[in-house]
């Protein structure tokens, strides 16, 4: 067995036995990889308090080339997530993260980009930044990155352009945008406002766009129930975080 190291966000923690756990970890070099942690949940244990949710860590493990469980021996703590400890809207929109990073990628593929995205997006919300606007900004390059973001510009179905206009038709199914002639008969269709529309594309096309500069508070409640969707299918379940965000953004438009 080889030993590796890299930085990583711990995003899974499942009790393994009465001194041991096992850890699903977001690496920036390995990508996503699950370990064995023996005597992890032990008083005194080895990782010294590293491996908590969310937490950024620098580990030390031994990789198995089989589909046995890779074996963590080190981890050291380099940041841990502590909105959690002073905000309920923080804490839930770290965990859609963790979520997100488990249910979209896949065991050993590295995507270190979107390992940088990740931290940044934790880091965000450690700082108390808008925890929907944070969650938009994360789900919209997270999609990009792993190539399924959908289709803006042109049509899901037939690839033309498709006219601008107030409302524009977008297929849940289809993964995007439809022009008038594919629109018919389709269903899981749904009209999605020129605004939220042109943030997608600025959000998609520029590395430094901020969501707050491109998007109203109103609607902001619009593009969530989109990525909700969107997402929801794109997994073939809803996670379990989103009824959360729905009662946030829920929240934010009444203030608006």
């Amino acid at each position: 067995m080889a030993s590796e190291k890299s930085q990583a966000i711990i995003i899974r923690l499942v009790e393994f036995s009465e001194s041991s756990c096992v850890v699903t970890m977001f690496t920036r070099d390995f990508g996503k990889i699950g370990a064995l942690a023996k005597g992890a949940r032990r008083p005194k244990s080895p990782f010294e308090s590293a491996l908590d949710l969310l937490a950024l860590c620098r580990i030390v493990f031994l990789h198995k080339s089989s589909d046995a469980l890779d074996l963590l021996t080190e981890a050291k703590l380099e940041r841990r997530f502590r909105a959690a400890t002073g905000s309920l809207p923080h804490l839930y929109a770290g965990y859609y993260v963790a979520e997100l990073m488990n249910e979209l990628t896949h065991t050993g593929d590295p995507h270190p980009e979107l390992f940088d995205v990740a931290n940044q997006t934790i880091h965000a919300l450690d700082g108390m930044a808008s925890p929907l606007r944070t969650i938009s900004n994360f789900e919209i390059k997270a999609l990009q990155l792993l190539g399924h973001f959908p289709s803006l510009r042109t049509c899901s179905c037939c690839g033309v352009e498709v006219e601008k206009a107030k409302r524009v038709p977008f297929g849940q199914l289809s993964g995007g945008v439809l022009c008038p002639g594919c629109r018919v008969g389709r269903t899981k269709v749904i009209g999605i406002s020129s605004d939220v529309l042109e943030a997608m594309i600025t959000l998609s096309e520029s590395s430094t766009a901020d969501l707050n500069d491109v998007i109203s508070s109103r609607a902001l409640g619009e593009l969530r129930g989109l990525l909700n969707n969107y997402i929801a299918h794109l997994l073939g379940k809803r996670p379990r975080l989103h009824k959360f965000m729905s009662q946030m953004a829920t929240a934010d438009a009444m203030k608006a």
